[in-house]
């Protein structure tokens, strides 16, 4: 074999591998992986389908290693091997803390120390989908979170009009927060300098979801990058978006629907790649992680393999 033959060879073989990151079959090598926490346990979708998925996708992304600290109901038991560290975790070992969680309040202690590491910037926060359901009375998380799934008495709502334009809604006016329209569904990007969305099409199609509307909450430093127009709203909606805490970043998306075992929503490369760069950014303030060439186009969704 020549030697121009075997180079030729050697940079094909990176050039796949580097395209295809997602579906690699070994975890790209990372000197300084980050690291993340995830916490379930308690959720009304079914957070024993999801967490195993999301912790497999941060693994295989070689930018990550993963925790899992679960909260369960007494008299819940977990299969063998599931939970890497007790609850309440620990949130000084981790750059970043990932919600899956839904379900009785945490630990006072817990709280504030997530409270005061997020608020100094020594750990970043990323909220899916039913996570942004929790802890109502807790003020701070509100701010966290900058809107969620409340009532219409909560706080304020944000949608973004025909033009683009943001237009903000008092509390008390229109309706609380639902999914009035579930279906494959587009994510339309508007802003595509931001670290998150540099790099994606305009316009993706993202597969089977519930599409949030009408979150809620007092959306203090909170910058939209996506939204998508639900029809049973007839306004476009947000579905991607940021928040600042201090000198905290926190990264959020209503995106991700569970339900039964069913991981439709996170099988979408739009919705694991805006996962996986997202939480590198809550975590860095920057985003080494590529949009792979299998995202998803204006029309046509892609997805990965349940395994």
């Amino acid at each position: 074999m020549s030697r121009r033959f075997t180079w030729c060879a050697l940079l094909l073989l990176l050039g796949l591998a580097s395209r295809g990151w997602l579906l690699a079959d070994d975890a790209r090598e990372s000197k300084e992986k980050l690291r993340v926490l995830i916490i379930d346990g308690q959720n009304n979708h079914d957070w024993r389908a999801m967490t195993p998925f999301m912790k497999k996708l941060f693994e295989k992304s070689g930018r990550f290693t993963v925790d899992v600290s679960t909260n369960v109901r007494k008299g819940d038991k977990l299969p063998e091997g599931w939970m890497s560290v007790p609850f309440p975790p620990d949130l000084e070992k981790y750059d970043v803390l990932v919600s899956n969680y839904n379900g009785a309040s945490w630990p006072d202690k817990l709280n504030k120390q997530l409270e005061e590491r997020l608020e100094t910037g020594k750990i970043g926060l990323v909220i899916i989908h039913a996570a942004n359901n929790s802890f109502g009375g807790w003020k701070e998380y509100n701010r966290m979170i900058g809107m969620g799934w409340r009532d219409k008495n909560y706080g304020d709502r944000l949608l973004l009009d025909e033009s683009g334009k943001a237009v903000r809604i008092p509390k008390g006016q229109g309706d609380s927060t639902g999914h009035r329209d579930t279906r494959p569904f587009q994510v339309v990007v508007r802003d595509g300098d931001h670290p998150v969305t540099k790099g994606m099409p305009r316009e993706w199609l993202h597969a089977r979801d519930e599409l949030y509307d009408n979150l809620r909450g007092p959306i203090e430093n909170v910058h939209v990058l996506a939204t998508a127009y639900s029809k049973g709203t007839k306004v476009h909606e947000p579905m991607i978006f940021t928040v600042s805490f201090g000198k905290g970043r926190v990264f959020h998306t209503p995106m991700g629907h569970s339900m039964g075992g069913d991981i439709t929503a996170l099988r979408c490369v739009g919705f694991i790649t805006t996962m996986l760069r997202g939480t590198e950014w809550a975590a860095t303030g920057k985003v080494t992680l590529p949009v792979p060439e299998n995202f998803p186009g204006p029309d046509k969704a892609s997805s990965v393999p349940t395994k």
